[in-house]
């Protein structure tokens, strides 16, 4: 008869690329439960916003997570344009989806990379964020940040892109996506992938609804929700459609982030075609008086930033979900009963941001 043991796994682990912490329920290889800890890393984010006015918090919302950056800030001025009525410039609205698109390329680059490394493939690793560099560089050249970009601000953006700089990045767009399709063709049809991916981490569609999963963990599982859909910034323009698979497993979640890369490629390149000229901010005057829940899509899914004004120039209360917090359960769903060689690929599988998780 087999007996249980607790083994932990994290906060430090070759194979995580953040400091998540996991007591693994063991009956010899299996893994019977999982028991999540979190707080490890807390930094105390939301608890700033009584401290920074309201426009410098934008750069605190930023620096919620390394990864994600743009979408942050963008999504905290989302919610303060709603509590103050404020009408941002279509052109911002573009601009604001190009760079979120571009965030989303170097966010499944740099997962698909790590994913790699934790099957043991150095080589695909390194092809993956020699892909991401492209997309860092052009952020880099077009808001003057590589990791952390700045450029979204209350009423608008801070930075325009040329007419010029546009077509050029549409047109370099053509080669970098088939080197995508190159690094694609690895990651969905390689035999040594496949075998360690297929049929590992199960969630069902029903489980994954249940468990509230989001993002690719959720749209892996068949759930095709997307907060894309809703039309914030320009999505409403650019008819969006979510990607979707229907397997369940670490394949299917690898599979919807392959195809996303695409997605956000075709996005971006529509969003040049079609972008307006005019303005790029709008003046602020007053401060925020009321409340709202600011809600877009993350790399990884959902992002919920509630903010509250009373009228001054310090917000009363800021509220940060994400989409790591979200995906726990799901994973503690998808861990049992797996076997513990494999618990390093299905963690990473929701693509864990635990700087995002542990405000």
């Amino acid at each position: 008869m087999s007996r249980q043991i607790v083994m932990p796994f994290g906060p430090q682990h070759p194979v995580l690329p953040e400091p998540i912490h996991l007591d693994l329920v063991l009956e010899d290889e299996t893994v019977v439960d999982a028991i999540p800890s979190i707080g490890y890393i807390h930094r105390g984010l939301e608890t700033l916003v009584t401290k920074r006015e309201f426009p410098e918090y934008v750069y605190i919302a930023e620096r919620t997570c390394g990864i994600c950056s743009f979408i942050h800030g963008m999504t905290y001025c989302q919610g303060i344009e709603q509590v103050m009525d404020l009408e941002v410039p279509p052109r911002a609205h573009y601009l604001r989806t190009i760079w979120s698109e571009y965030s989303r390329i170097h966010s499944h680059l740099l997962w698909l990379g790590l994913f790699a490394d934790s099957m043991g493939f150095e080589n695909l690793f390194m092809n993956s964020w020699r892909l991401r560099e492209f997309v860092l560089d052009v952020l880099e050249e077009t808001t003057g940040g590589r990791v952390i970009q700045g450029s979204c601000k209350v009423g608008g953006v801070r930075r325009d892109i040329s007419n010029g700089k546009l077509t050029a990045m549409a047109a370099d767009l053509a080669g970098f996506e088939q080197k995508l399709s190159d690094l694609a063709d690895v990651f969905l049809h390689d035999d040594s992938v496949k075998s360690r991916l297929v049929g590992v981490g199960n969630l069902s569609k029903t489980d994954a609804y249940d468990t509230g999963a989001v993002g690719p963990t959720g749209r892996g599982s068949g759930v095709a929700i997307d907060m894309r859909m809703t039309g914030y910034a320009a999505y409403g323009d650019l008819g969006f459609e979510p990607v979707v698979e229907k397997g369940g497993d670490c394949y299917a979640r690898c599979a919807v982030r392959v195809r996303e890369l695409f997605s956000s490629v075709e996005i971006i390149r529509m969003a040049i075609e079609r972008i307006p000229d005019g303005e790029i901010e709008v003046k602020v005057k007053g401060n925020p008086e009321g409340e709202y829940f600011s809600r877009a899509e993350q790399p990884r899914g959902e992002l919920v930033h509630y903010v509250k004004g009373d009228g001054t120039k310090h917000l009363v209360r800021s509220r940060i979900r994400t989409p790591t917090l979200t995906n726990v359960p799901p994973l503690v769903k998808m861990l049992q009963g797996c076997e513990l060689a494999d618990v390093p690929v299905i963690v990473l599988s929701i693509d864990p941001c635990i700087g995002c998780m542990e405000r």
